[in-house]
């Protein structure tokens, strides 16, 4: 059995489709539907179901991608070894985070990756955490840290830690930047334009659970996704946000803006670190986990 063909298989019953599959492995898409075809013949079974919305794994297929990934993860670590063994831990680790997060952790998670593991690349993937969760399923990312994650079969979650979540405001003129302005209540919080991601953002979706638990719902002034962006909006008084202290203090102009403790209740969310059950992390993954880990507890609020 020829390890490459094994390898275009997994990736084409992972991802549904031979069409992004080929995009992902970089080669020809008749290139990989003949490998994987002749991998069937020397098997003598159908391994994939090809149809017009793409392709997914017979019985036969299902049982060769149980052993498949088993398979290719055994030559990775072996290759990781060997590697090890000559020039230390090395290969490659994709990580995704919450935008809000990545404007936090990006620069000094890298500058402890490369200290650590000069051999070896990270490759960082800004994102929503349901669509994270589906990369950690597919393969395209190694390890993602979710806000709020939702249980999901082959993902397994780490809690770390809760971010509080503050009403941002123009700050007002003359308002010392040492003086915070007084707290506002959630139910006053919702009578206020906001200026906040579209569905299925996990802070959106976990203001609108906080608020119709006390039977109110927010005032959507604009959706617009992405901090800068609404950092902008608010400064120009299109609205308010609601964003973590630290999104707002790795602003471009942090003094521009008021945060405004929200109480009664109390608005936190869970952020947690994940990798898929499916693929048993190698070295250089387990290493960066920690690191992340280690990064995120220092960078960002005190652990829950």
């Amino acid at each position: 059995m020829d390890l490459k063909q094994l390898e275009y298989f997994v990736r084409v019953a992972e991802l549904g489709s031979f069409t992004r599959a080929a995009q992902v492995l970089g080669i020809a898409q008749p290139a990989l539907s003949r490998q994987v075809r002749l991998l069937e013949v020397e098997l003598r079974q159908n391994l994939l179901v090809r149809n017009g919305r793409g392709a997914s794994p017979t019985e036969a297929g299902q049982l060769l991608l149980e052993h498949g990934r088993g398979i290719l993860h055994q030559v990775a670590r072996a290759q990781e070894e060997m590697s090890r063994a000559r020039t230390g831990l090395a290969g490659r680790v994709a990580l995704g985070l919450p935008p809000s997060v990545a404007r936090v952790m990006a620069v000094p998670l890298t500058r402890a990756f490369r200290d650590q593991l000069p051999q070896a690349r990270l490759s960082i993937t800004e994102g929503l955490s349901l669509a994270m969760q589906e990369s950690l399923l597919n393969g395209r990312l190694d390890i993602a840290m979710l806000y709020n994650p939702s249980p999901m079969a082959g993902i397994e979650h780490r809690p770390l830690l809760h971010e509080e979540l503050l009403l941002v405001q123009p700050r007002p003129a003359g308002l010392p930047e040492d003086r915070p302005p007084a707290p506002m209540t959630l139910r006053e919080v919702a009578a206020l334009p906001l200026v906040i991601p579209s569905r299925p953002n996990a802070i959106r979706m976990h203001v609108e659970s906080e608020m119709a638990a006390i039977g109110c719902q927010p005032y959507i002034a604009l959706e617009i996704d992405g901090v800068s962006a609404m950092l902008d909006l608010v400064a120009d008084g299109a609205g308010c946000a609601i964003l973590s202290r630290n999104a707002v203090k790795r602003s471009l102009q942090p003094s521009a803006y008021a945060m405004r403790p929200i109480g009664e209740p109390a608005l936190r969310i869970g952020l947690s670190v994940a990798v898929s059950a499916q693929r048993p992390a190698t070295l250089t993954q387990q290493t960066t986990l920690e690191l992340v880990v280690k990064t995120a507890q220092q960078w960002l609020q005190s652990p829950a």
